[in-house]
């Protein structure tokens, strides 16, 4: 059984891809999910062509973190396989159209609802014991952007889930595991161009960079 086990929800693309690559690059295991299974497989393309000495793998889990069944069994067979994890980051996260709050399309506000809050709080249900065993930490995102114009979808499912975070964050100080919740750089991402078209992304963060910066607090 060992430390090096890592779980990224949400690592085929951005910040959960950046810092896939890094973990391994440093020595980590990683269990990568993601719903693209052609990104993923990307991924672990880019890091086998690192030939980095003493690099870690992946374990490629092309899965929906909205399937109960599927997350639950996922996190069965780390138990089992490995004992536990020592690392978890949640960077899954559905990024809505820009609209106003008195315009919102309830389908897109239930899938907000279902990936955004839904699974992160089922998610630390089955990964809490994981990092018990191994002394881990987890690892959250607060966004800036709740509150601010044409982004109620996203904003106010954003603001639960860091609010749940921080409930589990107090609740785990004394007994653990270590929770982090970390505010990124703006970084040249997917999810950021859909809240603002236009953008010069020469001037925003590097992925990898931040990827690093995050992966040193562990």
């Amino acid at each position: 059984m060992t430390d090096k086990i890592a779980l990224i929800t949400g690592a085929s693309r951005g910040l959960g891809a950046a810092m896939t690559e890094q973990l391994a690059a440093r020595g980590w295991h990683v269990v990568a999910v993601a719903r693209t299974v052609g990104a993923l497989e990307e991924l672990d393309d880019r890091i086998k062509a690192l030939k980095l000495p003493g690099s870690g793998g992946l374990t490629l889990a092309p899965m929906d973190v909205t399937n109960e069944g599927a997350m639950q069994h996922l996190c069965r067979s780390i138990h089992d396989r490995w004992g536990g994890l020592g690392f978890w980051a949640h960077t899954a996260i559905h990024a809505t159209a820009l609209s106003p709050a008195g315009s919102v399309d309830m389908k897109d506000l239930d899938k907000s609802i279902a990936v955004n809050l839904r699974a992160a709080s089922m998610l630390i249900g089955y990964v809490e014991p994981l990092l018990r065993t191994q002394t881990g930490t987890a690892m959250f995102f607060d966004d800036p952007l709740p509150g601010h114009k044409f982004s109620a979808a996203y904003g106010a499912t954003k603001a639960a889930q860091i609010a749940l975070v921080r409930s589990w964050q107090e609740e785990s100080a004394k007994i653990g595991p270590r929770i982090l919740l970390e505010t990124p750089a703006p970084m040249a991402t997917a999810v950021r161009a859909r809240f603002y078209p236009g953008e010069d992304r020469s001037k925003l963060a590097d992925a990898r960079a931040e990827a690093a910066r995050l992966c040193d607090l562990i």
